[in-house]
């Protein structure tokens, strides 16, 4: 009789203390939503600009040297919200000299742009015609010479950005000398909007 009662004294110890928390219901938490994707708002493109640049170039065939450039541009930008379209001159001096056979003195760029936005950048795309005037052999030429480009624009503030850009120009037959002038250039830019 002692062995049952200690047993049954156990097992009332032991059942009583398992059950002497009680039963609490388990706690379910919300799943957590991800954070939202915040696009940045696009920085407005819309006005006059004037700038300067300075860059790099490489003609090829007529005159084979490389050399650098520099002037000023100015345009219009009109900013669509999803995309902008504009246009641009541009006045480089450039010192592209290969000694006795030539050198390329200066040209002049008339581009349209069209670009889309994001954010604070502005990657786009350039097409118009290129006015480039060289020495060849001692002689003075030009011709107008279709130019394509592509480039990137950053607005460091409302008014000032800075840029690059790549074009190249296509010369078939410069100025009736039956060579061409092709000629590709790489550029720093930084304007300013009104």
């Amino acid at each position: 009789m002692k062995r049952i009662l200690m047993a049954a004294s156990s097992l009332v110890l032991v059942g009583g203390a398992a059950f002497a928390g009680g039963y609490d219901t388990p706690v379910v938490e919300a799943p957590v939503a991800p954070a939202p994707v915040v696009v940045p708002a696009n920085a407005n493109w819309d006005g006059f600009f004037a700038g300067l640049q300075l860059g790099y170039g490489k003609p090829d065939e007529l005159l084979t040297t490389d050399g650098a450039f520099g002037g000023v541009n100015a345009g219009y930008i009109r900013d669509y919200g999803n995309f902008v379209l504009g246009g641009e001159l541009a006045y480089n001096a450039a010192n592209m000299d290969q000694g006795d056979a030539g050198k390329v003195k200066d040209f002049t760029d008339l581009k349209l742009i069209a670009g889309v936005p994001y954010g604070r950048w502005l990657p786009y795309g350039t097409l118009g015609a290129s006015y480039v005037k060289a020495d060849v052999d001692g002689e003075g030429k030009s011709d107008t010479l279709p130019v394509v480009g592509i480039g990137v624009k950053y607005q460091v503030s409302d008014q000032w950005s800075v840029g690059s850009e790549l074009a190249y120009r296509k010369g078939n037959g410069f100025d009736g000398t039956g060579e061409d002038l092709n000629m590709t250039t790489l550029g720093a830019n930084v304007a300013f909007r009104f």
